[in-house]
């Protein structure tokens, strides 16, 4: 319904492809409960894009028993829950939106850390499974992307695009012109990757 997600669907739909896109109203990926009834609703497809909102910031000794169980199920236990339950189709993509906190964790953000980490690696580990069907799998990390989440976690948004390489924060649309990029130019042999989607904000090589 905004940002990341958002710009994905709606350059899929320019390419004239038949997209659902589900909003938290649709599917709550903290509720199992949820999460396995869309499955059910939804159980085959081409292209599987999965992206949900992070926690807020919360000092690790802040953090509760609930924290810990709702983000466990909403970064991890459903993206798992989906791709068991989700049939991909030969020759299809599976995308994950993760954030540049699985190459370098942020103490702001313990939990998303954690659990963005935790998946990034099962993703990972399937897509070595996935290839046997010619399914390409492509982990996305954004860095400091335009969006109600990065307002949420900066206290003055100017000031901190102009302190990053590009002086500017990178914009949804071009995650989502990304996306439909591979798609449209069937671009297969990237797969089982991290896209470090950060404008060189990041340190890191690998």
């Amino acid at each position: 319904s905004r940002g990341i997600g958002k710009a994905v669907s709606d350059s899929l739909k320019k390419l004239e492809l038949d997209v659902i896109s589900a909003s938290k109203k649709d599917i709550d990926t903290s509720d199992l409960e949820s999460v396995n009834k869309f499955a059910e609703q939804n159980n085959s497809t081409d292209i599987l894009v999965l992206n949900t909102g992070g926690p807020p910031i919360i000092e690790f000794d802040k953090i509760t028993n609930e924290d810990w169980n709702k983000y466990h199920n909403q970064l991890f236990v459903a993206f798992c829950t989906l791709l068991q339950k989700i049939k991909i189709n030969d020759g299809g993509y599976i995308f994950v939106i993760t954030s540049n906190v699985i190459k370098e964790p942020n103490s702001k953000l313990i939990i998303s850390s954690a659990y963005r980490s935790a998946f990034s690696s099962v993703f990972k580990i399937l897509s070595k499974e996935f290839a046997k069907s010619d399914i390409s799998l492509i982990n996305i990390a954004p860095g400091p992307i335009n969006t109600d989440r990065t307002r949420e976690l900066v206290d003055d948004v100017v000031e901190y695009a102009n302190s990053l390489p590009m002086k500017r924060l990178g914009e949804p649309e071009e995650i989502g012109n990304f996306v439909s990029a591979i798609i449209e130019k069937e671009i297969k042999y990237l797969s089982g990757v991290v896209i470090n989607f950060d404008g060189s904000n990041s340190n890191f090589i690998f």
